[in-house]
């Protein structure tokens, strides 16, 4: 048995030894239990460029869970959102999109565009609150070693995870969110005539493969979160900063390969290590690549190396507890201000009054009795410059409404 396992992690060490020095960090491991079948520079601290939008997605579907969106409703987009910067779904300023459509737009697409509408739609209708909104959440679910600027994962030199962090959010989002699991396998997606591939290429061609997210930017080079269920064994692989959308995709693949045989019967043992890239804090330069596969050389400052106090068992613990931590996100602590967007005669004019200013705002608000008979539509327990901020936003779209206290 001995001279087998000998030969099982020389196969591993070889079948990747192609693709090994081109990408940073990489990581496999069992979402079940949280057992790490193999790490590699998995706690040292990279750009995750879109991989970014998986805790975009996970507070979007706290706000389902808890009713703050719904799948139907419609959230409007800013001229910032609309201003982003490619990959977008190019959607004009003003214009509308349903929660559903803008979940498959970063699932499948990776919009930059609409992950700014859904941050500023859930925070206060700036995306730097969400952004900050995002590191905290993260922290409480044992991200020692994530930073989040913004929704997308557009480069920002502050921005920064980790493999190990990446791991644990995606097993956070299958463990407290398993009905929205389904939006990560999506192959194609159609909006307004026009179809979309998702770009997680395992997907259809990996037996088992039910996810998850693609990333890429100059600095992150290609990143890849991948999982797989097979044989009543759910496993993930985070490959971060490839050089190319082929290497993430073979090394995902690899990795995973040897994941399920490990969880099928081979001993738990310490996987060999083989040579990667030097992970970004220490590499002062970096090889990119263009459309047409030509490399060029950039110099750029890198984040520091992170330092992680907890192992990876407990923040597995952390990340995947029964319930998700709560998520708060008015612009500031809930107060005594409140905006009113009407009285009505009838309960079902209240109703539509509420319809109407979910689909036009994204808010749900409720209905309340009146002394007088009527009934009262609106958004209770904010803060004032959250109250401010929705009346402002009902004013520019002719919604009558008023801020009370």
């Amino acid at each position: 048995m001995k001279g087998f396992w000998g030969i099982f992690l020389l196969s591993f060490a070889f079948i990747t030894s192609a693709s090994a020095a081109q990408y940073r960090a990489a990581l496999v491991a069992d979402m079940d239990s949280g057992r790490v079948l193999y790490q590699e520079n998995a706690n040292d601290q990279n750009y995750p460029a879109s991989l970014t939008k998986i805790m975009t997605l996970y507070l979007t579907f706290d706000a389902l869970e808890h009713g703050r969106l719904h799948l139907d409703d419609y959230l409007i987009v800013s001229k910032s959102a609309a201003s982003a910067s490619p990959v977008k779904l190019g959607l004009a300023a003003g214009s509308k999109i349903k929660v559903e459509d803008a979940i498959k737009a970063l699932t499948v697409l990776s919009a930059n565009d609409v992950a700014r509408v859904l941050a500023e739609n859930l925070k206060g209708g700036q995306e730097g609150n969400f952004a900050g909104l995002m590191t905290r959440v993260a922290a409480e679910i044992g991200l020692s070693g994530t930073n989040f600027e913004n929704s997308s994962g557009l480069p920002d030199d502050d921005h920064m995870s980790t493999a190990r962090d990446i791991a644990l959010l995606s097993m956070a989002v299958y463990k407290h969110f398993p009905q929205y699991w389904k939006y990560f396998s999506i192959k194609t997606w159609t909006y307004n005539g026009k179809t979309y591939t998702n770009g997680n290429r395992l997907l259809g061609t990996y037996p088992g493969c039910d996810g998850m997210k693609t990333g890429y930017t100059n600095k992150s080079r290609y990143s890849l979160v991948a999982t797989a269920n097979r044989e009543n064994h759910h496993l993930i692989a985070v490959v971060l900063g490839a050089a190319s959308k082929d290497v993430r995709a073979n090394v995902a693949t690899d990795m995973l390969n040897r994941g399920f045989e490990m969880v099928a019967g081979m001993p738990g043992e310490r996987v060999i290590t083989y040579t990667t890239a030097a992970p970004v804090n220490n590499v002062p330069q970096t090889v990119t690549y263009s459309a047409s596969g030509a490399a060029s050389t950039t110099t750029y400052s890198a984040p520091v190396q992170s330092t992680v106090p907890t192992t990876f068992g407990a923040a597995y613990n952390a990340a995947t507890a029964q319930t998700a931590p709560i998520t708060n996100t008015s612009n500031n602590a809930p107060g005594n201000a409140g905006v009113q967007f009407g009285a009505f005669s009838s309960h079902d004019a209240a109703t539509a009054q509420v319809s109407n200013v979910r689909n036009t705002l994204g808010v749900t608000a409720v209905i309340e009795s009146a002394p007088n008979g009527m009934f009262r539509v609106r958004v209770n327990n904010l803060s004032e410059s959250a109250a401010q901020d929705i009346h402002t936003r009902a004013q520019n779209a002719g919604l009558d409404s008023y801020i009370f206290h």
